[in-house]
C-alpha cells in the first residue's frame, strides 16, 4: 500500500496543476463590460457605454463615438440598477454595411457556361 501512495500523490498533483493552470494564465477578457463616462458625455451615454468583446482600443473608440467620455479608471464592470443610463456601443467588425461575416465557398451557384 505503501508504494501506491505516492503514484496516487503524483495523480493528484497533476490532476491539481491541469486543473489550475487555465484559471491562472493570463488572457484578454472576452466577456461584455462597460465604460463609466464622466460629465460632459452624451445623455444616452450618461453613465455607461456598454461594449461587447474585449477590452480593446476599438471597443474604447466605439464607446467615444456614441458620446461617452471615458473616465480615466477605464473598463469596469456593468451596473444592474435601473436607473443607470448605460449606452450599446456596437461591436467593431461585426455585421453591418459592406462587411462579410461568412463565406461558404460550397454554398455558390455553379458557374454558367
Amino acid at each position: 500500500m505503501s508504494k501506491r501512495m505516492p503514484k496516487l500523490n503524483a495523480l493528484v498533483f497533476f490532476l491539481a496543476t491541469v486543473g489550475a493552470v487555465p484559471v491562472l494564465t493570463v488572457s484578454t477578457a472576452q466577456a461584455d463590460g462597460c465604460y463609466k463616462c464622466v460629465a460632459g458625455s452624451s445623455d444616452a451615454c450618461r453613465d455607461y457605454c456598454r461594449y461587447t468583446g474585449p477590452d480593446t482600443f476599438a471597443a474604447h473608440k466605439s464607446c467615444e463615438s456614441k458620446g461617452c467620455k471615458i473616465s480615466p479608471g477605464g473598463g469596469s464592470a456593468c451596473p444592474t440598477d435601473a436607473s443607470a443610463k448605460i449606452c450599446l456601443a456596437p461591436a467593431p467588425g461585426r455585421g453591418g454595411a459592406g462587411t462579410t461575416v461568412a463565406a461558404i465557398a460550397w454554398c455558390a451557384a455553379p458557374p454558367r457556361s
